[in-house]
């Protein structure tokens, strides 16, 4: 009997010292303990900020329509993303237009949009032009008016939440493109609406006066022969 609570007072002890122990060790050697951590408890990865990298928009003239075809794509992993539809900004800096795109689907969304001032008639064909109106007899006459800042120096943002920004200009392309048929504004630098660059007629008219006086030399040096 002796033995036995001998026994069990000597496995006591240990199970009472063994905490002083390890501390002990600890304090010699300058290690404290590390309290083991859960899966829960480690801290979570930085998200990845959604993007619109790769997105973009590039100017078009169709049947003389100037037109704005995008594409937008949004990258986002961790849904952070607040939105999903897309709009195409357009300011000068003083005047502003937001155009709709539409709704992303999967992320994706592609397209194309008229230009703003623009209009298309019932033949497919262009019947309205950024800077251009009518007056009362019908006549195409120039405007400061109905979108004509969109011609000169923009800056374009394609806005999801995030943005991003985009290079876009007027679609330099046919003069009917640029501007209404036969017409020609007074900064747009563009050819008439037959085709024939500005330098063209100046040269044809040269060409005709010098044939014309190469006939008459002609005659008149076979006139003084007989």
């Amino acid at each position: 009997m002796r033995k036995f609570m001998l026994s069990a007072a000597v496995v006591a002890a240990l199970f009472i010292a063994a905490p002083f122990a390890a501390t002990a060790a600890s304090a010699q050697t300058g290690d404290s303990p590390s309290p083991s951590l859960s899966a829960s408890q480690y801290p979570p990865d930085k998200p990845t900020r959604p993007s619109l990298a790769g997105s973009s928009v590039v100017p078009a003239c169709e049947q003389d329509v100037p037109w704005i075809s995008y594409e937008v794509v949004l990258t986002d992993p961790n849904n952070l993303s607040t939105g999903n539809t897309a709009t195409l900004v357009l300011t000068d800096g003083t005047n502003t237009e937001s155009i709709p795109l539409g709704t992303l689907v999967n992320n994706r969304l592609s397209g194309t949009v008229l230009w703003p001032g623009a209009s298309v008639g019932p033949d497919g064909r262009g019947n309205g032009w950024p800077g251009w109106t009518t007056d009362a007899n019908g006549e195409f006459v120039e405007t400061t008016g109905n979108f004509a800042w969109t011609r000169g120096n923009i800056s374009a943002t394609i806005e999801v939440n995030p943005t991003i920004s985009v290079a876009l200009e007027y679609p330099p392309a046919t003069v009917v493109c640029a501007n209404p048929p036969g017409k020609q504004g007074s900064g747009a630098g563009a050819l008439p609406a037959t085709g024939m660059s500005a330098y063209v007629v100046p040269l044809g008219v040269a060409g005709g006066v010098a044939a014309i006086a190469g006939v008459v030399l002609l005659v008149a040096r076979r006139r003084t022969r007989a």
